[in-house]
């Protein structure tokens, strides 16, 4: 149990660029097959606690836009990539994301969701917005990337963001990439839970 909050309230890019890089350890299972969800959802929805997060294809073009390509979910052993560009936006996966019992993490949730409403309608539960807690423990930074230099000390990559989430096969720093920025989501939740909040004074 950490008994103090010494996290800082900002952090340049230059900081954050020296530290180390977090990276998730786990198993990487990329569902692009439609009989490969039911299972996929089963192990999720036995889960507490989740890692979300979604990835798009990247537009260079003013006016032009993509579906949501990926939809990560990471338990701290195993992150499901669901390639939603492949495989139908299933009952199973909205159950989950609707569940109030499962709680999910994530950093920016309420633009995730509106994409992913893009594609299908349903009612969110059970989500926690490391942007919107985070002013709690004194931290003003809204970016993943910033959010783990401040709480964990370690920097998440960003090299694959604008890289191709329609490909024909992911890449495994693309599979990488997205299984740490989800998973990483439920680090930082954790070690904010351990930390005592700041005290805003008047």
């Amino acid at each position: 149990m950490t008994t103090r909050n010494d996290f800082i309230d900002k952090i340049s890019n230059e900081q954050t660029a020296l530290l180390p890089a977090i990276e998730f350890r786990g198993e990487i299972r990329v569902v692009e097959q439609e009989r490969d969800i039911a299972a996929a959802c089963k192990y999720l929805a036995a889960q507490p606690v989740l890692g979300f997060d979604t990835e798009t294809r990247p537009s260079f073009r003013q006016g032009v836009t993509f579906r949501v390509s990926l939809l990560q979910l990471s338990s701290p052993e195993v992150c499901y990539l669901f390639r939603l560009n492949r495989i139908p936006f299933d009952r199973a996966i909205l159950r989950l994301l609707e569940s109030r019992e499962v709680l999910k993490i994530g950093a920016d949730v309420a633009g995730d969701l509106r994409s992913l409403r893009q594609i299908r309608h349903f009612r969110d539960g059970g989500f926690i917005d490391l942007q919107t807690i985070a002013p709690q423990w004194g931290i003003e930074e809204k970016s993943l990337r910033k959010l783990s230099a401040i709480v964990l000390g370690q920097r998440v990559s960003k090299a694959q963001r604008l890289s191709n989430w329609e490909a024909a096969t992911l890449t495994d720093k693309q599979r990488l990439y997205a299984a740490t920025d989800a998973w990483v989501c439920t680090r930082i939740y954790e070690r904010l839970l351990r930390t005592p909040k700041k005290t805003i004074r008047k």
